[in-house]
């Protein structure tokens, strides 16, 4: 007889287990990070832990630092850069404590800005994700006469067929655009740092309406690729490979390392419930420009402020969208905010 209740308990065990999972309302899913967690220069993840706050440690097993959670069903997490935030990301949802059924997604980080879209210091809600990693490269030393560049998209015969990422990669998302939309309403006359450095940084892309504005909250597309890049003609790239993989919908806004991954992962567990791919929100904050000024060699640096400014500007336009949420869950548990409606 021992054996056989030891046997149901054994079996009750995971059911027990998933009726125990702590419901989760909003998910903040940050990348960089600099030094520790708290109480030093700030990287994505830290004004998060100290502002929000969301100091209640937890550990995930292959998650790089400790996650946070709060009393209102707000889980903070640092995924890593580039290509570890997949893993890390599938090992958020695979743990049997949390339930994200219904949580909404907020991938709040620093990016690089086109200055043709956008100035530093600036953010922007993504109503695209583009994925740029699964491609075909040619040394551009090389390539065929009459291309623009050695990059084009597998099952393409050159740079200006779509192709598809079959088996690799979704490609392409479009964001939901009544919650985007919400975000961008309830977000856009936040008020975002700006000094001289950064008016400084401005000064350089004269050319550019969009970067001589000071830092605002404006829409479009989102760019992820696993390799930093930078330059005029890569900056041209993105401009045609957003319009392409979009169908020319996206408009080429920022460039980072993570939210394709983001995206892509979140679609495969919402094959299996485990997420709603609609409740996704994608935040990005101008730390630099994706090409240097007129004039100016090429090389890969980061502008004078912007990182502070870039990680400043993620909290505050990300945090009243993660506080409008949980306040109105009684809502927004089932029904998406919708931007459209008053």
């Amino acid at each position: 007889m021992f054996r056989v209740l030891a046997l149901i308990a054994a079996l009750l065990a995971p059911a027990a287990a998933q009726a125990a999972a702590i419901p989760i309302k909003v998910v903040v899913v940050t990348a960089f990070e600099l030094g520790a967690d708290t109480g030093d220069a700030a990287g994505e993840l830290q004004l998060w832990i100290e502002r929000y706050p969301a100091t209640e440690a937890i550990r995930i097993p292959g998650v790089p630092r400790p996650a946070r959670i709060t009393k209102d069903g707000v889980l903070v997490i640092n995924t890593g850069m580039f290509g570890r935030a997949r893993t890390s990301l599938a090992a958020v949802i695979s743990d049997p404590r949390f339930d994200f059924t219904r949580a909404y997604w907020l991938m709040a980080g620093i990016a690089g800005v086109d200055p043709r879209t956008g100035s530093i210091g600036s953010a922007a809600w993504s109503d695209w994700v583009v994925d740029a990693d699964p491609l075909y490269e040619i040394d551009d030393r090389e390539i065929i006469a009459g291309w623009p560049w050695g990059l084009y998209a597998p099952n393409a015969r050159d740079p200006g067929e779509k192709g598809d990422g079959a088996d690799a990669s979704g490609m392409a998302w479009r964001l939901d655009p009544g919650l985007t939309r919400w975000a961008y309403q309830l977000t856009r006359n936040v008020e975002l740092p700006d000094n001289p450095k950064l008016a400084a940084d401005r000064a350089g892309y004269r050319e550019e309406p969009a970067a001589q504005r000071p830092p605002h909250v404006f829409v479009g597309a989102s760019l992820g690729t696993v390799r930093f890049w930078h330059g005029e003609l890569r900056t041209r790239w993105a401009r045609d490979w957003v319009r392409l993989q979009t169908d020319g919908q996206g408009v080429f806004a920022m460039t980072d390392g993570e939210d394709q991954a983001v995206l892509d992962t979140l679609g495969l567990y919402a094959r299996d419930g485990r997420v709603d791919p609609r409740r996704v929100l994608i935040l990005r904050a101008a730390s630099n420009y994706s090409r240097p000024p007129a004039g100016k060699p090429n090389r890969i640096v980061f502008a004078d402020g912007g990182l502070e400014a870039g990680v400043e500007a993620a909290y505050r336009v990300g945090a009243p969208v993660v506080r409008a949420l949980v306040a109105g869950w009684d809502r927004y548990a089932d029904t998406l905010p919708d931007g459209a409606r008053p």
